[in-house]
């Protein structure tokens, strides 16, 4: 009996319509005479799951005893005895009771499935077992019921059942998935739009996974080799050149042009280590094809063509992008080059693309050492090849039989001073031409074996020979220097490009730059100096690093080991060594920077000030707009009441004088709320809040807030579990009153305003629902800013502060207060406050739908 197969409904939470779709298909398989059960399935008592249970034959469940309480599970033993071809098995995840067959209900469904029954289940993405961790960080629930990443990945079929998070919280509100004592809290809490949205892309990132492993799978078992262009896959060849980033760039742009491309930016490393690529620009061209949501891969391969290849089809890669060759015309002579093989051998499958770039024919370059001038060892060497090295060619030249004449010895001496010249420079090269002209005087010009010269043509020739080899190891030592000096020009303009780029951008503060000074120049210290005028002592902009020994902080240049003046009255000082003049031309260009900087951050500083200054001024224009109205129509009320009651010529009855007291006392209230959050905002502008944290229950709160609310303009629902919240409790009671009374002024008669409260993870949510009219996205950060009042609230009403203040006060506590949507109409404002670091108390049970 062979095994069953498993098919699986995948979902990303609760009521998108995985139970639906099973038995939607139980129906279809049914009417196509496939002998069909369900063993399990929980319609939660939505209507229409409930309907599609009709006409499927269903196996009686088992009960079983568990604390006093019955409980009903899968009768496997019954289904195995039934054999059915097709089982619907509905919650894979499941723990089942104690006393049953196995723990995990997926362990029931691993034995129908060796039993040969075929089972149909339904499972949502956060109970698989390694992501457990991620749903908890994003929905604040840790998952009790998992089930292993392998029992799903090894089903047979994943069928993703996906909905859009709005049109499940509409399904929600409508009441097709929840009671409707229970959607207002569903909806502030798992069911939250930003919840919805990030379990939806999980579900949908980890079928897209599965999908590219069943299609390895199947191209591997079928010995495919080409490309099957499901989806553009872009793979960039890197050389660690300054073409890379174009590259990039370019790939990127040709996978935006399909849908779901993909790059993949590889760099082929010789398998001994020996590589031109600067690593510096390798790790910015990583960052980059990072940053463009693409991969970085290091790859070792000696033969790059073939490496580059194999990598593009192994990743099934349908285009490749390479840059035009940086060799010279000459240098093809020793092979076609990377960009043409990879083209010629790519095949159809594989499209290559060629990308012109800056450095196109100039050239691959060399690494060049940091002091490029010649090693130790080739000093060694040419020391040895110029003094050695003659009597080495004396002993060969008088050792072979028979004469080569002068001429033959003075090239083969000249070879030995170029030799020298080549490998250790000037001074070997004059060493080698002075020994050489001695032996050759000595032993091959006549006389022999004394030193003077008989031919007068001899000396002209032993002359000759050492100019010639003074010339040559002059030019050599010339070379030599200007290559030391090119590598520390390019070293410098890297330097400096750096710099510059870094402080135009605004990416480096002081404190980073005099970093960068001690670190370039290795020293110890490195301070800022600056005074107003000649007179002046010299104070400290910003120092780094501390000077060894008994030394103190620099307090002035010339206590500085080098002193770098920045115009009259600034220097930048430096302790731990004395630079050499060379390093003097960049380091003043950092001094200069580091005034750059130094000025920035002042004019920033005066730039906020003067923002703040305006900020001000603006609350100042908006408070006298406010006060030749707001403030002025309830002193108008108080004024007129009064003066009637004051009046001698009328005779006031005793309702007429209550009524005239209490518009009085609704004149005054209306103005000490008014006044209180002008000075509430005034405090918060200063920067005069100072919140006094400790730990309290919400219960003690929330219901002193509601206090000048009218009765039964609010409904409150603040469950006893919630753990303690760290706030001022003064402030929030302001700041929840302003959001309530706010949400009540909106909200239209007969429909109270809900307060509800919530943990989340390590938060507390208070969240105020009201059912007026909204208000449009963009315009759900402006209600927060001072003297805002949204739509057409009637002048009166109050002066646009109360939920600036109310955000104000949330924020001094750590807290965060947001505006979002009512499901079905409305506004919400949330207000999420820190939970105390307390033993946890117990909480009840969550929703048993919430969590399957």
């Amino acid at each position: 009996m062979g095994r069953g197969k498993l098919r699986i409904y995948l979902g990303a939470a609760p009521g998108v319509g995985k139970t639906y779709a099973m038995l939607s298909e139980a129906h279809r398989r049914v009417e196509r005479g496939t002998d069909c059960v369900v063993a399990f399935v929980e319609h939660h008592d939505r209507p229409r799951t409930e309907v599609m249970l009709h006409g499927l034959e269903q196996i009686e469940r088992r009960e079983l005893e568990h604390r006093g309480s019955t409980f009903t599970e899968m009768d496997v033993d019954a289904v195995l005895a039934r054999h059915p071809q097709v089982v619907l098995v509905d919650e894979l995840a499941h723990t089942n009771v104690p006393g049953s067959r196995h723990a995990k209900r997926w362990q029931d469904v691993e034995l129908l499935l060796t039993a040969g029954i075929d089972v149909i289940s339904t499972v949502n993405i956060q109970h698989l077992e390694s992501l457990g961790d991620v749903v908890e960080s994003i929905t604040g629930v840790r998952q009790r019921e998992t089930v292993p990443d392998e029992v799903v990945r090894h089903a047979d079929q994943i069928e993703l059942v996906d909905m859009s998070p709005q049109a499940l919280r509409r399904r929600m509100a409508h009441g097709n998935i929840y009671k409707p004592d229970k959607i207002d809290a569903s909806l502030s809490n798992y069911f939250r739009i930003g919840n919805l949205t990030a379990l939806r892309e999980l579900a949908l990132l980890w079928v897209a996974d599965r999908v590219d492993e069943y299609l390895q799978q199947y191209r591997g078992e079928h010995n495919i080799k080409s490309t099957w262009q499901a989806r553009e896959r872009i793979v960039v060849g890197l050389t660690g050149g300054p073409e890379g980033r174009t590259l990039i760039r370019r790939g990127a742009r040709l996978a935006e042009k399909g849908a779901g491309g993909e790059v993949l930016a590889v760099y082929i490393a010789r398998s001994d280590g020996l590589t031109n690529a600067s690593p510096k620009e390798l790790a910015l061209q990583r960052t980059l094809v990072e940053d463009l949501g693409g991969t970085f891969h290091h790859v070792i391969g000696d033969d790059v063509p073939a490496s580059l290849l194999e990598f593009a089809r192994g990743v099934n890669a349908t285009q490749i992008v390479l840059g035009s060759s940086r060799r010279k015309a000459w240098q093809y002579v020793f092979g076609p080059g990377v960009g043409a093989t990879v083209a010629r051998e790519s095949g159809p499958d594989l499209d290559v693309h060629i990308v012109t770039h800056d450095a196109v024919g100039k050239g691959r370059g060399l690494p060049v050492a940091r002091g490029a001038r010649l090693g130790r060892a080739r000093i060694i060497a040419g020391w040895l090849a110029g003094a050695a090295g003659p009597a080495l060619l004396t002993l060969v030249l008088n050792a072979i039989p028979g004469d080569l004449g002068l001429a033959n010895d003075m090239l083969l001496f000249l070879s030995l001073t170029i030799a020298a010249a080549l490998l250790g420079g000037l001074l070997p090269a004059l060493a080698s031409a002075a020994i050489g002209s001695l032996l050759l005087n000595y032993y091959f010009a006549e006389p022999l074996h004394r030193f003077t010269i008989a031919d007068p043509r001899n000396i002209v020739a032993i002359a000759v020979f050492v100019g010639v080899a003074v010339a040559v190891a002059s030019v050599v030592d010339l070379a030599a220097r200007r290559t030391h000096q090119a590598a520390r020009l390019r070293a410098e303009s890297e330097i400096l490009s750096f710099l510059a780029g870094s402080v135009l951008r605004g990416e480096t503060t002081l404190d980073a730059l005099l970093e960068r000074v001690r670190e370039t120049f290795n020293m110890e210290s490195v301070a800022l100096l600056e005074r107003q005028s000649d007179v002046d002592p010299w104070t400290r902009a910003g120092s780094v690093g501390s000077p060894t020994g008994d030394a103190g902080p620099i307090e002035r240049p010339e206590d500085a080991d080098v002193d770098m003046p920045v115009g009259d009255h600034m220097a930048l000082a430096l302790t731990g060594r004395v630079l050499p003049a060379e390093d003097r031309r960049v380091l003043a260009a950092f001094a200069a920077q580091a005034a750059v900087v130094l000025d920035r951050q002042r004019l920033m500083t005066e730039a906020e000030q003067a923002r703040t200054l305006a900020e001000g001024n603006r609350i100042r224009t908006a408070l006298l707009a406010a006060v030749s109205h707001d403030l002025r129509t309830p002193l108008a009320g108080i004024k007129a009441a009064v003066t009637s009651l004051r009046s001698d010529d009328i005779e006031w009855s005793e309702e007429d004088r209550a009524e005239l007291l209490a518009g009085i006392e609704e004149g005054a209230d209306r103005l000490d709320h008014l006044v209180g959050n002008l000075l509430d905002m005034s405090r918060l502008q200063t920067g005069t809040v100072t919140p006094l944290i400790r730990e309290i229950d919400l219960d003690e709160v929330v219901p002193m807030a509601l206090g000048g609310v009218p009765e039964g303009a609010a409904d409150l629902d603040i469950p006893e579990s919630l753990p303690m919240v760290s706030v001022d409790k003064g402030l929030l009671e302001r700041a929840v009153a302003n959001i309530v009374e706010n949400a009540v002024k909106y909200s239209p008669g007969g429909k109270p305003v809900r307060v509800s409260a919530s943990a989340i993870g390590d938060r507390v949510e208070i969240r105020v629902v009201d059912r007026g009219p909204g208000i449009p996205d963009d315009a759900k950060e402006r209600v927060f800013e001072p003297f805002q009042r949204y739509g057409d609230a009637p002048r009166g009403a109050g002066v646009g502060l109360g939920l600036a203040v109310a955000r104000g006060f949330t924020e001094s506590m750590g807290g965060t207060l947001s505006a979002e949507d009512t499901p079905g109409g409305g506004l919400t404002m949330v207000l999420t406050l820190r939970a105390a670091r307390t033993p946890e108390r117990p909480q009840a049970e969550l929703n048993a739908s919430a969590t399957t």
